[in-house]
This record gives C-alpha cells, structure tokens and sequence, in this order.
C-alpha cells in the first residue's frame, strides 16, 4: 500500500494518510507544521485555540515517530515557544538528540526580544541504531581580503580544507527573502536548508517522508540527492504546484556519484566521510596552514556544462566568448588545461567564436566552478 505514496505528494489530511504508512518503514520524518500564528495559507487556517492546536500536533507526531525506522530520525522546524511543547510529546515516545538553532530574523512583536532563529528538534527512535553523518561547511571568509574570519592562531595546521564540522547553530543558511524566489506559499524554506538535514541523516535511496509538504521544498531536495520521498498536503493549490515542480526538477545535486549541497554553484554542505573523495576534485594548498589566506578551488568537469552550451547557443551571433581557467597566485596551483582544451574544442565543434585566456583571478564577470567566461561584442 506504501508503493503509491513514493515520489509524489498526495492530497488529503495528514492523520487518515498516516494510516497508509506502515510502522518502522520510514528512513527520516520532516515537517514543518503551521505557526498557529493566523498565516494567510491558500486553502486552511492557521488559528486554532490553544488546546485543540497542541491535541492536533500530538496525532500527527505520534504518528511520525511510528513510522520511522529504527535507524531513523525526526525532525520538527517550527518557532521556539511551539517546540517546547512538541518536544515534551516526543520525549515520550523517542530520544532527544539536537535542538538546531537555525538564524532566521524576523518581524518584531513588541515587549520582547528581537525574534532571530527558528529552531529545529532532532529526535532519533533509537539511539544506538540511529544513522547520522558529521558534515562540514566553508571556512568563512573576509569578502574584502579573503581571509579567514576566524583567528585559529598557532593550531593552523590542523585546518581541515573544506571547513568546519557543523555545530547545532546554523548562521549560513537564509530565508528566501525575494518574491521572485518564493512560490506562492507563506512558509517557505530554503532548499539547501532540507539539503543539510537529508545528507545528516540518511543514504541514497532512502525515504523522506514531509506531511506537510506545502509546495514541495522536501521533495525536490531528496530528489536532488537521490532519496525517496513521500509528501502529503491538504491544499490542492499546492500539491499541483508540487507535483509540477518535481516533475521538471532535473538537477542532481552531486559529483562523481558524491551527494553534496549546492547554493549558487558553490558547495555548501559535504558529508565529513566523504571528504577524501572529494578533494580529488579541489585545487588544495601544499600546507594546511595556506588554507588561512587561500580558498580551496573547486576543479569543475566540464562534460556536465550542458546547462552553460545552452545558454551560449542563446548570444553565440553577437559575442565572442574567453574562456578564462582558473590561475592562483599560489605559483604551485596550476589551471587545469586539459579540461579547459577538451571544453574549448566542444565549443568550437559546435560553432562558436572562442578563445582560451588565462587570468589572474581578479576583475572576473561570471564564473563557473574553475572556468570563467568572459564575454565580447564582435
């Protein structure tokens, strides 16, 4: 009966689909449930009295623990004063092992503190059995000089590469704050946001179960990283907006079979295990302790700039186009030409007017990975 429910969002009340759902079937249960705070959804309202809303939540995350696997993890994003009381529910019922604090500011409410994070409770079924990976984030870095922010003084040797492991505060990750970004749902989050919490917590293949689905957020994250999902929404509106979304979602989110974050062409997020795999794919500094003032360089494979080709073909007639590799101050840090020549002669194979450039990283327009793209009126 679960096969029906894979890889779509079904419309319908979250507590009677539940009951399709067997018990210990589900790899890793997410949602983020209305605020209760009078939100303008499209097709229910966000106003309940206080004891009806708490007895609700208390169905439906009764019913989260229960499909959760052994091995499983739980995960509730909501505003602080509701998860206090979510989390006295599931200490009954599974083992506490993180509130994630997530800096998200938001409106003022008056006679309080200024509201500056929403919070993320992680509860595992059983503590021993539970699935979880360390995963890492960049190194953050002076926008001016390029340093790092952080003084680690005499220990920068012992610099990891890519990053830091992550804590259980989360500073890098934002709110969609443009309409232009945002579907038409009040509540939305950010993609790499449910990015984070998959590669955490889960394998490829396994299944990710939201029950409020909304537009789709969950979904389209778990497809990108090659899980399973099962969403439900009771709003018509935005189960079609969510079923369209995954069905032209065609972007996975990895390298070489490697799953990892995205945001803006930049990787965000990497599983610590996963590491040595990956840094066959970075330009890296001779010693760990240059990492302080040089920035690890993302090696790209240019037989997945498809996306770029394509965008070329658009402006091919008017400019002529200088491929620009990659070329460090550090004289040991050398472009990668190979690539840039077997990239340069598929351009030119399908017509285009382009050139190989080298340049020192400065004054760049548009970059791609470790190719730029300089672009000139002809």
């Amino acid at each position: 009966m679960m096969q029906k429910y894979i890889n779509k969002v079904t419309k319908g009340d979250l507590v009677e689909l539940f009951k399709n759902i067997p018990s210990n079937s589900v790899d890793v249960t997410f949602d983020d449930p209305p605020f209760n705070l009078k939100k303008k959804y499209n097709g229910y309202k966000d106003s309940l009295e206080f004891e009806e809303y708490l007895k609700w939540c208390e169905l439906w995350i009764k019913e989260m623990v229960r499909v959760t696997k052994p091995s499983g993890s739980i995960f509730i994003h909501n505003i602080p004063k509701w998860l206090t009381y979510f989390s006295s529910i599931l200490n009954k019922h599974a083992n506490f092992k993180h509130w994630i604090s997530w800096d998200a500011p938001t409106s003022p409410m008056g006679k309080s503190l200024q509201p500056n994070h929403y919070g993320v409770l992680y509860y595992v079924k059983d503590i021993k059995q539970t699935k979880f990976y360390e995963i890492r984030s960049p190194h953050k870095r002076c926008r001016k000089c390029g340093y790092l922010l952080k003084d680690y003084g005499g220990k920068k040797n012992l610099l990891h590469p890519f990053g830091p492991l992550i804590s259980d505060v989360w500073t890098d990750i934002h709110r969609i704050k443009h309409n232009k970004y945002r579907d038409d749902h009040p509540c939305q989050l950010p993609i790499h946001l449910l990015e984070r919490i998959i590669l955490m917590s889960s394998d490829e293949n396994d299944i990710i179960l939201d029950p409020f689905m909304g537009t789709g957020t969950t979904a389209i994250a778990a497809k990108r990283l090659g899980r399973n999902f099962i969403g439900f929404e009771l709003d018509e509106k935005y189960v079609e907006i969510a079923n369209q979304k995954i069905k032209s979602e065609r972007f996975k989110s990895n390298i070489d079979n490697i799953w990892v974050s995205f945001f803006n062409k930049d990787i965000i997020t990497i599983r610590d295990i996963d590491w040595n795999a990956l840094s066959k794919f970075y330009y890296l500094p001779n010693e760990n302790k240059d990492i302080d003032k040089n920035q690890i360089v993302l090696i790209k494979n240019f037989n997945m700039l498809e996306e770029d080709i394509e965008g070329f073909k658009q402006i091919k007639r008017y400019y002529h186009i200088n491929l620009i590799p990659y070329n460090s101050k550090d004289e040991n840090v050398k472009p990668d030409v190979k690539s840039v020549n077997i990239f340069h002669k598929k351009l030119l194979s399908l017509g285009f007017n382009a050139t190989i450039r080298v340049r020192r990283g400065a004054d760049i327009q548009a970059d791609c990975g470790q190719l730029y793209y300089d672009f000139k009126s002809v």
